[in-house]
């Protein structure tokens, strides 16, 4: 990883769970310093603080003018990202955001038109791209490794407790989370089959809720996807799986298979006694199909995001999975709640257009 000249200084906004997360990455990368802290709660913000070293604050224009930040990463609630992307972006600071970028196509534009005006760079943490046995999956599928993909399925077949979504009001509501399963925990898979398999052309969703209770969203779905090569695919999302199954996603094409099981990655070429291409992670099981979501969780992937995102910046070019590229997976979960609602089959674009 190359190196920027100046260090990033990041300041994050929000001290819950992922904000840990953010902290130790940020600490960690090479390109980029943690600066500060900002909650409007006392009770997060000082242990917060303490526990990394940093100042904290409790009052945002104190937060922003005196910590001296060139950036700030977003870790509240989902829809609470704009809010708070906006202000930052006001004032010149880049913006860096939790996925997923925010819980409606309406947010998620405003956020991105606005860091643009203010010619600040806009990024959505996918840190799953960024794990090197995704990535070299994605190089040699851009070199033709598996010819025409014609089916594409992913599986996220998790559980979390009743207590996880009493833990936070803002857990399950669609103000604040945007839905359950799908949203939270589904997104980075299927952010990672819509960037192997290329864009969705049309969906069919059905979602419910059937083991946790006061969750506005739903802990299951299933939905069959069109893809614009004409592939098509099929896709499960749940937080009710006992016990919890490693998230998988299923490439079939022309000359063989890919299957990403948890992490690891195995590839199968078709007439080879098994070409099996297993690559690192295979061992590294990040647990967050538990009902403890950081249960074994690797920042490593968090902190060469991090770095990426610091070298663009430095670069003065779009960084990696920008605001752009993260409306993909959300319209593809969003499409999915609307196909469940009207029992109808969704076209992507249309309905990208209509709520844009």
């Amino acid at each position: 990883m190359m190196t920027v000249k100046k260090k990033l200084r990041i300041g994050i906004i929000g001290c819950g769970v992922i904000a840990d997360v953010h902290a130790q990455a940020i600490r960690e990368s090479n390109n980029t310093v943690l600066a500060a802290a900002f909650s409007r709660s006392e009770k997060n913000a000082r242990p917060f603080g303490e526990r990394h070293g940093i100042s904290w604050y409790t009052d945002w224009e104190n937060f922003i003018s005196e910590a001296d930040l060139d950036a700030v990463s977003i870790c509240t609630p989902s829809g609470n990202h704009l809010d708070y992307g906006e202000k930052a972006a006001r004032t010149g600071k880049h913006v860096i955001v939790e996925k997923p970028i925010e819980v409606t196509l309406q947010r998620a534009r405003r956020l991105i038109d606005v860091c643009r005006q203010e010619g600040v760079q806009l990024a959505v943490i996918f840190q799953s791209r960024f794990m090197p046995q995704i990535r070299d999956l994605r190089q040699r599928l851009d070199r033709d490794l598996l010819g025409k993909l014609f089916m594409g399925d992913a599986y996220i077949k998790w559980f979390r407790t009743q207590e996880y979504y009493d833990s936070g009001v803002w857990r399950g509501t669609m103000e604040l989370d945007g839905g359950g399963a799908l949203i939270n925990q589904s997104i980075h898979t299927i952010d990672l089959l819509q960037w192997m398999m290329g864009g969705v052309e049309s969906i069919y969703g059905q979602t419910g809720t059937f083991t946790h209770v006061n969750l506005e969203g739903e802990d299951n779905a299933v939905a069959t996807l069109r893809f614009k090569s004409g592939a098509i695919g099929v896709l499960e999302g749940s937080t009710s799986i006992q016990p919890s199954r490693p998230r998988r996603i299923e490439l079939h094409g022309e000359k063989g298979s890919a299957i990403i099981d948890d992490d690891a990655v195995e590839i199968q070429l078709a007439g080879d006694d098994a070409d099996q291409a297993k690559h690192a992670g295979e061992e590294e099981k990040t647990g967050a199909g538990s009902s403890s979501p950081l249960a074994g969780f690797s920042i490593v992937p968090h902190m060469d995001q991090f770095d990426a995102i610091a070298m663009a910046i430095e670069e003065g070019r779009e960084p990696p999975v920008s605001g752009e590229e993260s409306l993909k997976a959300l319209a593809i979960v969003l499409a999915i709640y609307e196909s469940s609602r009207t029992n109808m089959p969704v076209n992507l674009d249309d309905f990208m257009q209509s709520h844009l």
